[in-house]
């Protein structure tokens, strides 16, 4: 027979182990990391959530090539609608955690694991980016972007298989929330139209209000990025090169300079991968833009100015995104008197957060004449 010592001792070592684990659950952030004040959050509708970040998701499509219905799926699943505890103490939308590369402010909350390490962002907006940038440059999720930008369910199988949640059922849960909520109307051609219209007929929501709201409540959540006409923050850029014409100079890993087709009157080139045009007299990226089916605020992206910016005569300009690395036979580059990392980001077609990334630097630092940086 067991003594009542014997119990009572047991009793104790129980209690004492589940106290010492619910210590382990991190419940609260560390209070010089979360969004101050917490208790002044308003809790937001998902109409209002959906409003709020859909012109970045969208954009995301444009720029990456991730479903804009997978990006807002994601984000509403993995932070209700912005309201879960790692979306409101970390601005983290996508509950994306530290890994070996992150460099930035880090979050412990009870996962997968007691203790699990999230990241912290300065803003919503930093996000989103920093999900796009993390399938985009994700080894495990190559295969993912085979699929169209529409093709929502192979999108949300396929980051089920490449291990972004746990959950058996993610991909399930991911295309339900998608069609509950008619998220795939985003993905189209005139996204925004197809949405609004969903929502002003089907659920008698005034469009116009509802887009107020989501902007001013996600003000009130800390936002302190400089906003947009359309509630987008405004990303900084690299100031535009004070350098000569550089179109003679684009480079191919396998040819100087290929020419692919002629589209209005342009002919269009391929480097590294990547598709550019020549600017012309008078261009402007509203007026390459409007040829090429693109917005002018995504091909600015594209070559990694401001919005503000402008194309001269000889400029290449492209018309899609730039690749991550050079695919080329070349290692090194070693740098030419003027020469920027913008410019060699638009010579080699590499994007150029990439570009200096991989050189340890900031995308605004000056570089010298005879450095060697590296282009992969």
């Amino acid at each position: 027979m067991i003594s009542n010592s014997k119990i009572l001792a047991c009793t104790l070592l129980v209690t004492l182990l589940s106290v010492c684990s619910a210590m382990a659950q991190v419940a609260e952030p560390d209070a010089d990391k979360a969004q101050k004040p917490i208790e002044e959050w308003r809790k937001m509708t998902p109409e209002e959530y959906i409003f709020k970040w859909r012109n970045i998701a969208i954009e995301h499509q444009e720029v990456y090539g991730i479903p804009a219905s997978i990006t807002m799926g994601q984000a509403i699943l993995e932070s209700g609608f912005g309201n879960g505890y790692l979306a409101r103490a970390a601005n983290n939308h996508f509950c994306i955690k530290c890994k070996s590369t992150w460099t930035g402010a880090t979050i412990t909350h009870s996962d997968d694991r007691p203790d699990d390490c999230f990241r912290v962002y300065d803003s919503v907006e930093d996000s989103f980016s920093d999900h796009a940038e993390f399938l985009s440059s994700g080894k495990r999720y190559e295969f993912l972007f085979a699929y169209g930008d529409d093709d929502y369910k192979n999108w949300a199988h396929g980051l089920k298989k490449a291990g972004y949640a746990t959950a058996p059922d993610y991909g399930d849960r991911l295309i339900a929330t998608i069609e509950r909520y008619h998220l795939y109307l985003l993905d189209g051609k005139n996204g925004i139209e197809a949405y609004d219209a969903y929502v002003a007929k089907e659920l008698g929501l005034n469009v116009v209000a509802l887009t107020q709201q989501g902007g001013a409540a996600a003000m009130s959540q800390g936002g302190a990025a400089e906003q947009s006409g359309t509630g987008v923050e405004v990303e900084s850029f690299v100031p535009r090169d004070m350098t000569t014409a550089y179109a003679d100079r684009g480079i191919d890993p396998n040819n100087f300079r290929v020419t692919m087709n002629s589209h209005h009157g342009y002919n269009v080139y391929l480097t590294n991968g990547a598709y550019y045009i020549i600017a012309k007299e008078g261009d402007t990226f509203e007026t390459i833009a409007r040829l090429f089916a693109i917005s002018p605020k995504t091909l600015c992206k594209f070559n990694d100015l401001s919005p503000k910016s402008e194309p001269r005569q000889g400029d290449v300009v492209y018309i899609e995104r730039k690749m991550s690395r050079w695919e080329g036979k070349n290692m090194l580059h070693t740098v030419s008197k003027g020469e920027t990392l913008h410019l060699l980001s638009q010579i080699y077609g590499i994007r150029l957060q990439r570009l200096a990334k991989m050189n340890d630097m900031k995308p605004e630092a000056e570089i010298r004449e005879g450095q060697q940086l590296r282009l992969r």
